[in-house]
């Protein structure tokens, strides 16, 4: 069942119009879709926030008020401040309940993959999102990929993943959606340094010259003779 959101109507158009009403928690924002023509609405954050709060979050199907008709719609965009990350301004887009919608849908991985972790190995997600194409009342609020018998070598793609009745997958089939990363570290055996030639107490071969300020094996001094 869609969520009901109550929007006002009638907004006055500027950016310091937009500030101030950004200043007084209403965000200011914008309804379209299947010909109609767009209307400037402006909505109270908290009633966004709650309506975006279920399951589906920013994917929620909304009964959107506007003055005195009532549309079917979902968020297209949510603008943001760069910095403080709150929402700026909001569009949303009417849809027809009985036609088919492109929606980014979350990815979740569930299971343990255990013949991975044995081998040191980490099964990874390479999207975030998948986009999938439906009925609003068939939008799943997320795909989940199960990853229990997966191994080192496996990768998922996205024509092998299990979506829910009435649901298609947009994209490249191909596309490597959940695969498996190397964590264990191979040992790597210590390199014994060889003797540095010249060290201390080392005979130099025959023939070899010797190092600098030492004296000449010819030229050294006999032994003193002990004195009875």
């Amino acid at each position: 069942m869609p969520t009901t959101l109550k929007t006002k109507i009638g907004r006055t158009i500027g950016s310091a119009e937009s500030r101030r009403l950004v200043l007084a928690d209403q965000i200011p924002g914008v309804v379209y879709g299947h010909g109609m023509a767009p209307v400037k609405v402006t909505v109270d954050r908290r009633d966004l926030r709650l309506a975006l709060a279920g399951p589906a979050g920013a994917n929620t199907i909304l009964e959107l008020e506007v003055g005195d008709t009532k549309y079917p719609a979902i968020v297209k965009e949510l603008q943001r401040d760069p910095v403080k990350r709150v929402v700026r301004h909001v569009d949303f887009m009417q849809i027809s309940l009985t036609e088919l919608i492109t929606m980014d849908i979350p990815v979740h991985l569930k299971g343990t993959a255990k013949a991975v972790l044995a081998d040191g190995g980490l099964v990874d997600a390479t999207v975030n999102t998948i986009q999938i194409r439906a009925t609003a009342a068939n939008i799943p609020n997320e795909i989940l990929i199960d990853v229990t018998n997966m191994g080192m070598e496996d990768v998922i793609h996205l024509s092998e993943i299990v979506l829910p009745n009435g649901c298609t997958a947009v994209g490249d089939p191909d596309l490597v959606v959940v695969t498996v990363l190397t964590t264990k570290i191979e040992e790597v055996a210590p390199v014994v340094a060889a003797a540095v030639e010249g060290e201390a107490g080392a005979t130099p071969a025959d023939g070899a010259t010797p190092a600098a300020g030492a004296a000449p094996a010819g030229d050294a001094k006999p032994a003193a003779k002990p004195t009875a």
